[in-house]
């Protein structure tokens, strides 16, 4: 028996769970599988309208009575360092920076587990073993990498200070999920990872650097609105934010489209296959 997979991609929507970045509200996502031959495609047109990657699944939050997660991305033409990232740029310019295939090693799973143990210990993602972390890495249908950061003036020179699992999208650079030296906060290298990759889009000539999501009220997302030449996926389309407090509403129940509006408003690429 031949198994064929559907023309159009089907989305399905998660049963509720404790939302972790608004206390006592529920989450609950809305996905789609990302595979085939237009997965790529498929994968840069839902970035544009708000999803995310995990693994070979694409997600939007579809919360019932909240829509404060927005996904955030800067302008690199338009970005313009504060002050103190440029400290934080001077304060990191001995790293070096390399580019890698998306597969695990155990030196990238050590200096994650630490993050994890330092940073998020209670998160969902707290009890990730070798393999689990592997397949956040290599189960990717499209074009991935890991960018690695080391300090050559280490001790051991091959120790890893910082990596970002990032797509490379049609417009833009996507950051999948970072990790760094918690021994280090005083570098602010989740900072200084960010600023790196709106250079490298500048050097590789994209417009974007997706981010992931803001989330208005929420202290663990709140340093994403200090990066200047931000724009937000509200309501359908982008947003440039100027003040963080005029999307304060996004916290109320009437704020939310029923779920099968929301479905109806995605565009899909055009799947035919030119000749």
């Amino acid at each position: 028996m031949r198994h064929t997979l559907p023309l159009a991609p089907q989305f399905y929507v998660t049963a509720p769970q404790p939302c972790p970045y608004l206390e006592g509200r529920m989450e609950r996502k809305l996905f789609t599988a990302l595979q085939g031959e237009q997965a790529e495609r498929l994968n840069d047109h839902l970035s544009k309208q708000g999803f995310r990657r995990s693994q070979n699944v694409l997600y939007r939050p579809s919360c019932a009575d909240c829509a404060a997660c927005m996904s955030a991305r800067i302008r690199v033409a338009d970005f313009a360092p504060s002050k103190g990232q440029r400290r934080v740029m001077r304060r990191n310019a001995n790293l070096t920076r390399q580019a890698r295939s998306p597969w695990a090693s155990d030196e990238q799973y050590d200096l994650f587990r630490r993050y994890l143990d330092s940073r998020h210990a209670e998160g969902g993602m707290a009890d990730m073993d070798m393999f689990e972390f592997a397949a956040m890495v290599e189960e990717t249908p499209i074009r991935s990498r890991l960018i690695e950061y080391s300090d050559p003036n280490a001790p051991r020179r091959d120790d890893l200070t910082a990596v970002c699992l990032t797509d490379i999208l049609d417009d833009g650079l996507s950051m999948v999920y970072s990790f760094f030296d918690p021994e280090k906060d005083k570098d602010s290298l989740g900072t200084f990872v960010i600023l790196d990759h709106v250079q490298i889009a500048h050097d590789l000539g994209l417009p974007y650097v997706y981010l992931g999501y803001w989330v208005p009220g929420s202290p663990k997302m709140g340093y994403k609105a200090n990066f200047s030449a931000l724009e937000v996926f509200q309501r359908g389309e982008w947003r440039r934010m100027t003040d963080p407090a005029e999307f304060a509403d996004e916290t109320h129940p009437l704020s939310v489209d029923p779920i099968a509006e929301q479905v109806a408003k995605i565009t899909l690429p055009d799947t035919r296959t030119v000749r």
